[in-house]
């Protein structure tokens, strides 16, 4: 195919509406990690609908929808997650969540959405010649044990090989329709710390009968701040937050116990593994000084997303037939965020693109009650998974 056949932006828009009205749809109806049923049900259905061969109970509600054609060996793999926060929407708009204490507050529905877009497009197009595979992931915001990970424990690949796996996720912040990526690692691993202090409580005012564990979490918390200044070489990057402190409920009482939840982020296997020993000695070390007694438990998240940079390459190169030069960058910075796309990654060769949602100003942003995602991206991103199948698979 000549680049002026391959798909364009504007002949998705003729199926804008039909897109807007199932992204509300599905922003509608948000479902938390691995309760995705009637989301599973409701794109299920759509495929079918299209002429897809629908798989599904894949990691409980992930389906997987395929379609073969001419005889085109090759083999790719586009994937969408599915699962909303447990957010209470603030945005006020008519088609906000019907479900109260739940919300689409990453976009997820949008993913969606797009990648519907497409399925439908290239099942009337019949525009290129070999095997598509759609992934539809439960659970991605879960951080651990998650929907992407457990699709590849159940043989995701080996069940629908592709020669290549794709994903997209939207960035607000950045323009509406801008392309971004980067080759190599694009976003962190991602682990979780939950530590308890144990002490002995008593009376406020007889501190010197008790061991207080509050002092000694406190002191925790003020020297964890040292373990990326003091111990990971600087021009490394990674990140040490303590999101969790409790200890006790009145006044005049020494508590027994104190409880910590830290989130730790890096880049680097190297880097990964210091923290894990850092962090862990240093709390032992300190619960120990003050006559405490800690248990941790270090939960290994989400490993670090590394985009192949062959990849990257193709994506790049249909961005910029379908919006220019100037609204694609492929050098965008690398994030502390994680996603559970890595574990797809570690299988199969592929690439995470990003997609501006626009301005993120007002609270705006990811994982927030006043996050909506664009509309206006839904053709553009589906128009960019036609495109890329379209050459993926001449």
């Amino acid at each position: 195919m000549s680049s002026a056949a391959y798909t364009r932006v504007d002949q998705l828009l003729p199926y804008e509406q039909e897109l807007v009205a199932i992204r509300r749809h599905l922003h509608q109806h948000p479902e938390l990690a691995f309760a995705e049923h009637g989301t599973s049900d409701f794109v299920a259905g759509k495929l079918q609908e299209w002429g897809y061969e629908v798989t599904r109970g894949i990691a409980g509600t992930g389906l997987v929808g395929t379609l073969k054609l001419g005889d085109g060996p090759r083999r790719l793999g586009l994937r969408a997650d599915m699962d909303a926060l447990p957010i209470q929407e603030a945005t006020g708009a008519g088609h906000a969540s019907l479900t109260p204490g739940r919300m689409h507050a990453c976009g997820h529905d949008g993913h969606m959405t797009m990648l519907l877009g497409a399925a439908r497009y290239l099942a009337r197009r019949r525009s290129f010649s070999g095997t598509l595979n759609l992934v539809f992931q439960p659970a991605e915001e879960r951080g651990f044990g998650s929907g992407g990970k457990v699709m590849v424990e159940a043989g995701l690949f080996e069940r629908f090989p592709c020669d290549a796996v794709y994903a997209m996720h939207n960035h607000p912040g950045a323009p509406q329709g801008r392309f971004l990526m980067r080759s190599g690692p694009f976003t962190a691993a991602g682990d979780r710390v939950f530590v308890k202090i144990f002490g002995v409580g008593g009376h406020a005012a007889r501190p010197h009968l008790s061991v207080d564990p509050l002092v000694a979490a406190a002191a925790i918390v003020m020297s964890l701040q040292t373990v990326v200044a003091r111990n990971v070489d600087p021009a490394e990057s990674a990140v040490v937050t303590v999101g969790r402190l409790r200890a006790g409920d009145a006044l005049n009482v020494i508590p027994s116990e104190a409880d910590l939840g830290i989130s730790v982020r890096s880049y680097s296997p190297q880097v990964r593994a210091l923290l894990k020993e850092r962090i862990t000695a240093l709390i032992n070390g300190i619960a120990e000084a003050h006559g405490t007694r800690a248990e941790i438990d270090y939960i290994e998240g989400y490993p670090v997303l590394v985009n192949a940079p062959e990849a990257v390459a193709l994506a790049a190169e249909v961005a910029r037939d379908l919006v220019g030069d100037e609204a694609v960058d492929v050098d965008f910075p690398a994030s502390m965020g994680s996603e559970d796309f890595a574990y797809m990654l570690q299988r199969c060769p592929g690439a995470l693109v990003r997609i501006g949602n626009g301005p993120a100003d007002g609270g705006r942003g990811l994982h927030n009650a006043r996050y909506d995602f664009n509309d206006s991206n839904l053709p553009y991103g589906a128009a960019f998974w036609s495109q890329l199948a379209e050459r993926f698979l001449r």
